[in-house]
């Protein structure tokens, strides 16, 4: 862990983004019966969720990853991150406000194979 990346998660975890405070809800209150962590360093990097049982990281984006540096960094950091034994899923804020339910599905499946009831009102 890069010492350096401590506070910069701490200021991280202060200024949480809507998209963000609307997933963590579900992720910190063990909907999904494992346990999750916020703007967690590892290396040079800070991830936005991190499941480390599962070693499962979830990453929200905003319209800056649309740009071709930005892209070119996330592709650099995702690859850095799997070869460290992880799994990354990205999705976008507007999946997360909009799509609250289909964004769980999909954690869900990568944490198990059993059917955990969503907190969103669907199945």
């Amino acid at each position: 862990m890069n010492k350096i990346n401590i506070p910069k998660a701490r200021q991280l975890r202060k200024n949480i983004t809507d998209s963000e405070l609307k997933l963590w809800q579900i992720l910190r209150n063990s909907q999904l019966f494992y346990k999750f962590r916020r703007q967690y360093p590892i290396g040079n990097y800070i991830v936005d969720f991190i499941c480390l049982e599962k070693m499962l990281i979830i990453e929200i984006d905003g319209g800056a990853h649309n740009e071709e540096r930005q892209f070119q960094y996330d592709t650099k950091r995702t690859e850095y991150l799997e070869s460290r034994g992880f799994t990354v899923i990205r999705f976008w804020n507007n999946d997360v406000t909009d799509n609250l339910d289909g964004v769980f599905e999909v954690i869900q499946s990568r944490l198990s194979p059993s059917r955990i009831p969503s907190p969103c009102g669907g199945e």
